[in-house]
């Protein structure tokens, strides 16, 4: 206690692939974290931190980090290492990088990054430059919003949307396909205090996750037809007369033919696909058009199957049928960070890859690593990743560990422990952690920009992901002023200070205080849309768009947009069904007849965490929820070892027998360490893409439970 009392404070920021952007204060003492707690300034986080976070120092210090830079000794996973020099690490990459450039090519080398750190200098971005430079492989980052992007950028334009702090102010709140209390707690809380004042909270999920508990009323629909209940919310609004007509034919195009479109996708129509009883669909319709101010917030999860960008493009056209958007606390939110001033095109350097760069997907990393499907060039010889475990957030794990077992495969990891991928890796780089590295961290759920200080010293020879990539450059020779730039001088390119949405904030002020709302409007008087002025090229929502594209949406696009050009696209909303279903493929149906979902843990943020005993103790063993009537008709009792299995793959968990989830749905949540457990839940995860904007398809998969050995 004494030693906390003597401790220093530092605003901090949290750095993992969440919404909520937690503002917090670090408290230090003689350069090492002793604790953290969340900032009670912050108006939209509240001074509360999450399950994950709240000791958030013991990550920081836990006997297993990985420490100094290390060399494979043992078999390929088998977590053997020998400590080296930083300089034998580096000797090591760039002489065989250079090999591998002369007999291959650049191409040759392939990045590997996604959200394990969202700092806009050592997070989702921050090796682009380098590995653009270099002329490697361009690596599509899909995993998570970029389907949904595609979809609210043809509807709406790069608009934040409804305000999350907002919601206090509304009086029907929807949230379609998101578990917020585990997910996006900070924006329950507020969700809650309009609870408390008379709105009426509606969870549209396939299941009854922690936040439908939560709910006034919770709709299930069958996984992957929310498209189908969205298009018959859209009939009903129309055929009860409820349309806000004035905001229709003033800020709206293309109602005529979304009307057209809407006429047969009736709610006896959707009933049929989506398992939700017709009367409730016009319910649902009459409700979300009258009881304004009327909130939708929209989870990633309802873009992963294969026609989730139609289902948002639905979603995203209610509010403009009914006029929500005229009202404080009305409108739709996805994601707000389309009005951060944040400068991609600098932190990323496009402009360095060279013409005819090939683009490999994330999510099809396995098949990648086995030579499938690669287009021109020559086959991937070695891989580096950083912030990211695709071994168990990728889809077909199995074919991942294949290609990662190749002996011809440099592999290189910067990482804080020997995690599922890592373990795979020829070279392993000691990475730092939050409180030891300046960064500003990337909030895509609220409109707040958000300072983390570098105050405690890194343990060991661990060093922040920009350091290892300015190494690397300068043993490369690199003389583009970027890769010589310090964290700070970073932080004042990356970011559009001349902006107006930055008006009175600059570096010196973050630094001051932590955090900053944008120059956008309050919480209490903010209706962007209140006349239309959406950001698209006619300036209003567009139900329909003529010559629609599908395009991955920045900062993505800025990377490779001019690689991969859009194919067609419907010019207007519709249900476009799962690929694995029983409609779509009754055939596979017969031998997998369970659709499974698997969102993301309470107690993990994707796979981070796991591996601590404290929070595997508040996550518990990797559980797989099934219904009375399908455990019955297996004889699965509770608490038994159950496999979960199709084509691609199994894993096994526990089961838990509940009416939580219908008959033909199980859910067995992400982030369980291969390592750990037998198995991961992507084992079984389809490489396939959704409609738009190359997105994940989590939820489109069917597979079979059975007991276990």
């Amino acid at each position: 206690m004494n030693e906390l009392v003597r401790s220093q404070t530092f605003f901090g920021g949290c750095p993992h692939d969440c919404p909520d952007t937690c503002s917090m204060i670090f408290e230090v003492s003689g350069g090492v974290l002793q604790g953290v707690r969340g900032n009670p300034d912050h108006p939209m986080t509240r001074g509360g931190l999450c399950v994950k976070l709240k000791d958030y120092e013991k990550r920081h210090y836990h006997p297993d980090r990985v420490l100094y830079p290390m060399r494979r000794v043992g078999p390929k996973g088998s977590k053997q290492f020998e400590r080296i020099s930083w300089d034998e690490a580096l000797d090591e990459i760039v002489s065989r990088w250079k090999a591998i450039i002369d007999e291959y090519g650049p191409q040759a080398i392939a990045p590997y990054s996604y959200l394990g750190h969202q700092g806009l200098v050592h997070g989702l971005n921050g090796g682009d430059a380098f590995f653009n430079r270099l002329g490697a492989t361009v690596m599509e980052r899909t995993f998570c919003g970029e389907g949904s992007c595609t979809a609210w950028l043809l509807t709406l334009g790069p608009t934040a949307g409804l305000d999350p702090e907002s919601y206090i102010h509304s009086k029907y709140i929807v949230i379609w396909a998101c578990n917020s209390v585990s997910t996006n707690l900070h924006h329950w809380a507020i969700v809650k205090d309009a609870q408390k004042k008379g709105a009426k909270v509606v969870v549209i999920d396939a299941y009854a996750s922690r936040t439908a508990k939560g709910a006034d009323w919770h709709i299930a629909p069958k996984p992957g037809t929310d498209g189908a209940l969205a298009m018959a919310v859209i009939n009903s609004i129309i055929e009860q007369g409820l349309v806000d007509q004035d905001y229709v034919d003033n800020y709206t195009v293309g109602f005529e033919e979304l009307k057209a479109r809407a006429a047969s996708r009736t709610p006896e129509w959707a009933a049929e696909i989506t398992g939700v009883p017709a009367e409730d669909i016009r319910k649902l319709a009459r409700e979300m058009a009258t009881e304004q101010p009327v909130a939708i917030r929209m989870g990633v999860a309802l873009e992963r199957h294969y026609g989730g960008g139609q289902t948002i493009r639905a979603v995203s056209c209610i509010p403009g049928l009914t006029g929500a958007w005229r009202h404080v606390g009305g409108g739709v939110t996805q994601f707000p960070v389309w009005e951060h001033p944040y400068k991609f095109d600098v932190i990323c350097r496009p402009d360095l890859i060279p013409e005819g760069t090939r683009v490999v997907s994330n999510l099809q990393i396995g098949r990648a690593l086995l030579g499938e499907g690669l287009s021109d060039g020559p086959p991937i010889m070695s891989l580096m990743c950083w912030n990211s475990n695709p071994v168990t957030q990728a889809p077909e794990t199995d074919k991942i560990v294949e290609g990662l077992m190749r002996e011809d495969l440099f592999m290189v990891s910067a990482e804080h422990f020997i995690s599922d991928t890592a373990s795979y890796a020829d070279i392993l780089l000691p990475a730092s952690m939050g409180a030891e590295m300046e960064d500003m961290i990337l909030s895509w759920g609220h409109l707040y920009l958000t300072y983390n200080t570098k105050c405690a010293d890194s343990p060991g020879e661990a060093v922040p992901n920009n350091e290892i990539f300015r190494r690397l450059a300068a043993r490369f020779g690199f003389e583009e002023e970027n890769f010589k730039w310090s964290d700070s001088e970073c932080l004042e390119h990356y970011v559009d200070w001349s902006s107006p949405a930055c008006e009175g904030i600059d570096l010196d002020y973050l630094k001051t205080h932590g955090f900053a709302r944008l120059k956008v409007g309050t919480p209490d008087d903010r209706a962007p849309h209140k006349e239309g002025n959406f950001p698209t090229a006619t300036g209003k929502c567009m139900f329909m768009v003529e010559g629609a594209k599908n395009f991955v949406a920045p900062p993505f696009r800025q990377m490779y947009e001019a690689l991969q050009p859009g194919e067609d696209l419907d010019p207007l909303p519709d249900y476009v069904g799962a690929r694995e279903s029983h409609t779509n493929d009754p055939e596979l149906a017969k031998r997998f007849p369970l659709n499974i979902v698997s969102p993301k843990s309470h107690a993990f943020l994707n796979s981070c965490y796991a591996n601590m005993t404290d929070k595997q103790f508040t996550q518990g063993e990797q559980f797989v929820m099934i219904s009375p009537a399908d455990a019955d008709a297996r004889g699965i009792v509770e608490g038994d070892r159950v496999k979960v299995a199709n084509d691609r793959g199994a894993f096994k968990g526990v089961a838990r027998i509940t009416d939580d989830v219908k008959s033909g749905i199980v859910v067995a949540t992400l982030g369980y360490w291969r390592q750990l457990n037998e198995g991961t839940v992507n084992s079984i995860s389809s490489h396939q893409f959704g409609d738009m904007g190359h997105s994940p398809t989590f939820s489109d998969n069917l597979v079979e439970v059975s007991r276990a050995n």
